[in-house]
C-alpha cells in the first residue's frame, strides 16, 4: 500500500496549480515536477490550460495535483497541512519565510517553544499558509 497527498485546486485557486508546483519545486531541495497532463479541449471538469493530473516531488516525497473549474463547496483548509521536520534550522527558517510571504500568512510564528507554550515537537515550531491556501507546519528537531 502507498499513500500520496492529493491537492485539488478549485475556486479562487483554480488555474494556479502549475505555478504552485513550480514554486514548491524551486524552494525545496531534491524536488521536481514529474508530470503534468492538461484537460483536452471540451473535456468535462476543466479547460486546456488547467491541470487534469500532475505529479511533483518535495525532497523525494510525491504529491499529486488537479484543478477543477466546477463550482465546488470546498477548498483547502488548515485542518489538513503538510508537516515539515528537519534538524537544519536555516532550511526550516528559509522555507517558512518563502511559503508565508507574498500573499501567504503566518498562523503560528516559527519560534522556540521549549518551556512555556512547549508544543512538544522540537526546538522550534511554526505554522503558515502559502499564497495558494495550502497549510504548512514546521518543526526544528533536536539533533
Amino acid at each position: 500500500m502507498k499513500t500520496t497527498t492529493f491537492l485539488t485546486f478549485v475556486g479562487d485557486q483554480c488555474g494556479k496549480a502549475e505555478e504552485a508546483m513550480h514554486f514548491y519545486a524551486s524552494i525545496f531541495p531534491n524536488s521536481e515536477i514529474k508530470n503534468i497532463q492538461k484537460y483536452a479541449d471540451g473535456e468535462a471538469g476543466g479547460t486546456p490550460e488547467l491541470i487534469k493530473h500532475g505529479v511533483f516531488t518535495l525532497n523525494g516525497t510525491h504529491y499529486m495535483v488537479s484543478e477543477s473549474n466546477y463550482n465546488h463547496a470546498w477548498s483547502f483548509t488548515p485542518a489538513v497541512s503538510i508537516f515539515i521536520s528537519d534538524t537544519e534550522g536555516t532550511l526550516i527558517q528559509e522555507l517558512f519565510e518563502e511559503l508565508s510571504s507574498n500573499g501567504g500568512q503566518v498562523m503560528v510564528p516559527l519560534e522556540n517553544y521549549k518551556g512555556e507554550g512547549d508544543y512538544g515537537f522540537g526546538k522550534k515550531f511554526g505554522w503558515c499558509e502559502d499564497k495558494y491556501g495550502i497549510s504548512w507546519q514546521f518543526v526544528l528537531l533536536d539533533q
